[in-house]
């Protein structure tokens, strides 16, 4: 026997049971949503400049939860980066990397508060990271596990990726191929003209493009020359002629989007020397910034028409070699001051433009402090004015732009063995922030009519 009010087509407990569903849903509902998974925030969110700040967060964790920051990133060579870190949730249970210190602990690439440490403290043991082709950005990844600096990696609580770009959106990339000139100029969005400048690097050879498109990208006609291993040109540092320089000079003078009535240059280490050379003997040069330069020609001789300034001697045996095969060369170039050595110190009285010289005091590939001093003390003694010298404590030889990962040691194309370059992680990376922006005010002073250098907050 069934109750009387039973029904096979109305049961008479399908409200009261209606009710416990909803009730059970939104019970679960709320429940869920207090348990939601971790996920990981980028702001902007999907691709942003490499020299941009990226603002990373986490939500959805256990309140005052430990976890593990693991970032990686790979180069064009497969050559993998990584970096960790170690963070503690706060009490909604949503951690900031700007708001939120490093835990210390074994395994950390750093701590404290380290906005953007995730990407300036990448590593790969020997390497330096070098973007080759401007027009595919890098793919940072970030992985969020549990467990802090006293407990063994925990498990995946969440990942995600983000492109790094260098070619910003309306930057224009325009190989050049004109006459011996190899190269590579960018120009910024917009009708133009432009202040233009030409952009040199050292030892390494070939024809790096990412400084200059990330200028580019700030208003500035980027021309990125190759001047030896690149394509048709000598393939060793041996003889330079600055006839090949002058070229260049010329070709971004006379160009339509380039605005005169002279242009600048930006050279780092064996590259500064060279602009200062170019701004000594050539003409229409007004603004000159060399990063970890020298005043004295190095590594190879240097002609123009019948002057030649011979390279300064090197004594090997100066060197220092620490148990790891790492290389100290900071001593091995003979004094400019000295001897022989005086003939290879180049004569910037000659030039007509200002200078400003970045300077890491901690650089160990030469005395780069010692050589930005005695330039200014040559051009003052031949009455032109005094260069802006910036010094940051704590930096070494490879000042990039902000956020490119701090190289301690790496292989170096003439030494033939790592050495080491000198620089304390931080004040490397926040020198490279502060320079960056003292190196765009600089040429926007002096070859555009805006405002100057800034004052360095370092």
């Amino acid at each position: 026997m069934f109750p009387a009010c039973w029904s096979p087509l109305k049961p008479c407990f399908g409200p009261r049971l209606l009710g416990l569903k909803r009730l059970s849903a939104l019970f679960l509902s709320r429940f869920s949503s207090s348990m939601e998974a971790p996920r990981i925030l980028f702001s902007p969110s999907g691709r942003s400049l490499f020299d941009e700040p990226l603002h990373l967060s986490v939500e959805g964790l256990p309140p005052g939860q430990e976890v593990t920051l693991e970032a990686s990133l790979e180069d064009e060579r497969q050559e993998l980066f990584e970096a960790r870190a170690f963070y503690r949730a706060d009490a909604e249970g949503r951690l900031d990397v700007s708001r939120s210190p490093a835990l210390e602990g074994e395994g950390g690439s750093f701590s404290g508060l380290e906005p953007m440490g995730l990407l300036w403290s990448l590593r790969k043991p020997m390497r330096r990271l070098v973007k080759r082709d401007v027009q595919r950005p890098f793919v940072l990844k970030v992985d969020v596990r549990g467990g802090g600096p006293a407990e063994a990696p925990g498990p995946l609580l969440a990942h995600a990726a983000h492109e790094r770009a260098f070619l910003g959106e309306g930057t224009r990339r325009i190989p050049v191929r004109e006459g011996a000139l190899r190269g590579t100029l960018f120009l910024p969005p917009g009708d133009g003209p432009f202040p233009g400048i030409i952009d040199l690097y050292g030892t390494g050879g070939g024809l790096p493009e990412y400084r200059a498109c990330l200028l580019a990208n700030r208003g500035l006609a980027m021309f990125a020359l190759a001047y030896y291993g690149f394509e048709d040109l000598p393939k060793q540092l041996k003889d330079l002629h600055l006839e090949y320089f002058e070229e260049g000079v010329n070709y971004m003078l006379k160009h339509p989007m380039v605005k005169g009535p002279g242009i600048g240059l930006l050279g780092h280490s064996k590259a500064g020397d060279l602009c200062i050379s170019m701004a000594s003997f050539l003409k229409g040069i007004i603004a000159i910034v060399t990063v970890n330069g020298s005043v004295v020609n190095v590594g190879a001789a240097l002609h123009y028409k019948d002057i030649t300034i011979p390279p300064i001697g090197i004594d090997a045996k100066r060197a220092k070699i620490d148990s790891a095969g790492v290389f100290d060369i900071i001593d091995v170039l003979d004094n400019p001051l000295e001897g022989e050595g005086c003939k290879s110190f180049i004569p910037l009285e000659r030039a007509e433009g200002r200078f400003l010289f970045i300077v890491g005091q901690d650089d160990h590939n030469w005395k780069s402090e010692f050589y930005a001093n005695e330039g200014s003390k040559r051009l003052q003694a031949h009455g032109k004015l005094k260069p802006e010298i910036i010094c940051y404590p704590g930096a070494g030889h490879y000042i990039e732009p902000p956020y490119i990962p701090y190289c301690p040691v790496s292989m170096h194309f003439l030494v033939g063995h790592p050495v080491m370059w000198g620089g304390e992680p931080k004040a490397h990376a926040a020198a490279q922030v502060d320079a960056w922006q003292q190196i765009q005010a600089f040429f926007h002073k002096h070859l555009g009519g805006e405002q100057g250098v800034k004052e360095s907050r370092l």
